[in-house]
């Protein structure tokens, strides 16, 4: 995503080097608003691959709310891009994932009718309310939950007790779940800009492997999402676990691939680094 330092043209060049190198891997999406792919398409012209023995880039594409008039235009500019995008000779990129807000059943319901077929909704909820029913609107749908877990501010951040609700919500129902905003650092720590605690995307995935492979429910997430230190967890080549509880190398990538998917951050950089300093990557 095009992060508030960055303009379209930066952003673009960031990802084309990610993709490129040789932890390619561990990037998945470029993220952009409907109301930026024309920019997006002028800044990537020259990058996007033009071989058809070349993968496409992944777009993630944040389109207007559930329930909103504006969210039938934008899904068919998304179908539109895939159009054009699609020839070699555009540059190969597709959009298959959308992300969009939801606050009620009945606007979720009504999106869900108008999504096409190749692309997978992420519905960002709203984390300071009993997401339960609208997680369970979701459950048979093709569709995925997306908690926003950064700010700002650190009023904007959502406690603990509120992810790890989220989290329980979406294992109990069977929902793949995302997490996006803040996540730069793969522990708990404080932050000084924003002046209160942010989360780790370690401690979110733990969580939600956890939540998915043995059951554990709101309350015992909670001290996995408030660790901040590594050695409260278990990290082996084969196992990862926090306390006790412990998943296998084939959990946590069935986890991975089925529900726990992915966290959205506008570094590429800072994840690794901290990896690096932990020594896990």
């Amino acid at each position: 995503f095009p992060p508030a330092r960055l303009d379209m043209a930066a952003a673009v060049a960031e990802y084309a080097a990610a993709v490129a190198g040789a932890e390619h891997w561990m990037l998945e999406r470029f993220v952009v608003p409907v109301d930026r792919l024309a920019e997006f398409e002028a800044a990537a012209a020259d990058v996007l691959p033009r071989s058809e023995e070349d993968e496409p880039w992944p777009l993630s594409v944040l389109v207007a709310p559930a329930g909103d008039p504006k969210l039938e235009s934008d899904l068919e500019a998304v179908l539109a891009f895939n159009a054009k995008h699609c020839e070699p000779g555009e540059g190969l990129a597709i959009i298959d994932v959308v992300e969009l807000p939801a606050s009620d059943a009945a606007a979720i319901d009504a999106a869900l009718d108008l999504m096409p077929d190749e692309l997978f909704p992420f519905f960002e909820l709203d984390w300071s309310t009993d997401v339960r029913g609208l997680v369970a609107t979701l459950v048979g749908g093709d569709a995925g939950a997306k908690i926003r877990t950064g700010g700002l501010t650190a009023e904007s951040i959502p406690p603990v007790d509120r992810v790890a609700a989220f989290i329980e919500a979406c294992a109990t129902a069977d929902v793949p779940f995302k997490a996006t905003a803040g996540l730069h650092h793969p522990l708990r720590h404080h932050s000084d800009e924003i002046g209160g605690p942010m989360h780790g995307f370690l401690n979110v995935f733990v969580a939600g492997l956890l939540a998915v492979e043995h059951g554990v429910e709101a309350e015992g997430l909670e001290p996995i999402l408030a660790a901040e230190s590594i050695e409260a967890f278990t990290l082996t080549a084969e196992e990862v676990g926090f306390g006790e509880l412990t998943c296998t190398r084939d959990e946590v990538e069935d986890a991975r691939l089925a529900s726990c998917i992915s966290f959205g951050s506008c570094s590429f950089d800072e994840p690794r680094a901290d990896l690096r300093t932990l020594r896990l990557l």
